[in-house]
């Protein structure tokens, strides 16, 4: 029992012993060097040089070239050695433009570096092993070769397929002769996939290729453009039906018209998406009133095709040939009078008693209306001021109940306005045996 307790008790002071030791050795670490961190160093080796600004060198008609080029540098940091223990390679970038050189050649440039802020503090030092890079700059060679367009995939049965269409038909590639000259083409492939019904467009990447036909890698090789544009036109033949937009109004309609377009259809070929929807030509519009008021019957029309579209037909004009089948009209006299818009503050009174007024439409329609189903609107819209007897323009209601007829004409009706207060003036009076009838010569 009492071997037992030894050995915890020595356990128990080996591991104070430990925990002091540790206390000692962090105690040293952060306050053993005046107060402060203990300091150590650390190199971070071959820190990989970013080069930008390329694309601006080539436009010089210059190239980077590994070869004579610094890769990598080294990184010094300086600093507590907790800090610095835990820093990478990743934590230091190193980057170099060459936006500004102008000629070819071995030569310095300076380089840029940067440190993740989460990792490097301000007590930290850094010392890179150089703040220049080499590097070797050389002439670029220019060539300028075919594109070719390699097709994949089909259009959908009754659509065709018209020219491919590249952006650009050859590409000037710039670089050293070795790497160059091997290039006899390039070449991109457009997908249009199982069975296309409208035009494609793509942006492609492209691929070089040597006169053997096999691929060849890009490195090295500066392209003035990154890809082409390569448009397959999808087309479709449609049958198109020619149409006349006809104006109607009541009396006047499309359903009693006898009519015929010459000819009445044409055969259009264009962009599958353009003609999609489209199932007509309209030829133009006609108003049926005109057509009623001894307007021509015989009217010739221009065949406006939709943009991009083909007249396979090869005709330019089509006729239409119109007429009613079903027209008459009649006079109706009515005695059914009312007013519109009348003056606020005001009272009217129409004098007029009966009006005739002319209906046309069907033969059907016009025997069968009545005096009663005619109205005559007087139209007071620009007498809201006036006091006094007037002749006002009127328009004409058939009733809803009196079939599709239109009213021909003008019509106007005799009115007095008057204030609410005023009275009707007296009628005149007849003397005893006086004739009424009015005279001739009056």
């Amino acid at each position: 029992m009492q071997n037992e307790q030894g050995k915890k008790r020595k356990a128990l002071y080996i591991l104070l012993a430990l925990l002091a030791a540790i206390s000692m050795w962090i105690y040293a670490d952060e306050f053993g060097n005046n107060g402060g961190h203990r300091v150590i160093e650390k190199t971070i080796t071959d820190i990989p040089v970013n080069f930008n600004g390329e694309s601006k060198l080539a436009d010089r008609g210059l190239m980077l070239l590994e070869d004579d080029t610094t890769a990598s540098l080294d990184v010094t940091v300086k600093g507590g050695r907790r800090q610095v223990s835990r820093l990478e390679q990743d934590d230091i970038t190193i980057n170099v433009d060459l936006s500004n050189v102008e000629k070819a050649g071995i030569q310095q440039v300076p380089c840029t570096f940067s440190y993740d802020d989460d990792k490097f503090s301000s007590d930290m030092s850094r010392k890179p092993s150089s703040n220049q890079v080499t590097v070797n700059i050389s002439e670029l060679n220019r060539r300028i070769v075919d594109i070719r367009c390699e097709l994949s995939g089909h259009v959908a049965d009754g659509y065709s397929a018209g020219q491919l269409q590249l952006s650009q038909d050859t590409l000037e590639i710039r670089g050293q002769a070795k790497d160059i000259d091997p290039v006899s083409y390039v070449k991109v492939v457009l997908d249009v996939g199982d069975g296309a019904e409208e035009t494609v467009s793509q942006e492609l990447t492209f691929q070089y290729f040597d006169k053997n036909n096999k691929p060849l890698s890009s490195a090295n090789i500066h392209p003035t453009v990154d890809s082409v544009q390569v448009t397959l036109p999808v087309f479709v033949t449609k049958e198109l039906k020619l149409v006349v937009d006809f104006k109607e109004s009541p009396g006047a309609r499309k359903s009693n018209l006898n009519y015929e377009i010459k000819p009445e259809y044409i055969v259009v070929s264009g962009d599958a998406a353009a003609l999609r929807n489209v199932e007509t030509i309209t030829l133009g519009e006609l108003d049926l009133l005109d057509l009623l008021n001894g307007g021509p019957r015989y009217h010739t029309y221009p065949i406006i095709i939709p943009d991009g579209c083909q007249n396979l037909s090869g005709v330019t004009r089509a006729t239409l040939d119109v007429s009613f089948a079903d027209m008459t009209s009649a006079e109706v006299t009515t005695q059914q009078f009312t007013y519109a818009n009348l003056p606020s503050g005001k009272r009217v009174d129409i004098l007029t008693q009966e009006l005739t007024v002319r209906v046309f439409g069907t033969t059907a329609d016009v025997e069968a209306i009545t005096e009663d189903q005619i109205t005559v609107v007087a139209d007071l819209t620009n007498y809201s001021a006036a006091s006094g007897t007037y002749t006002v323009p009127a328009f004409v209601e058939v009733a809803s109940n009196a079939g599709d007829l239109g009213v021909s004409g003008n019509y106007q009706v005799q009115v007095r306005i008057r204030e609410p207060h005023e009275p009707l003036p007296e009628e005149p009076t007849e003397e005893p045996g006086q004739d009424t009838e009015t005279s001739p010569e009056a």
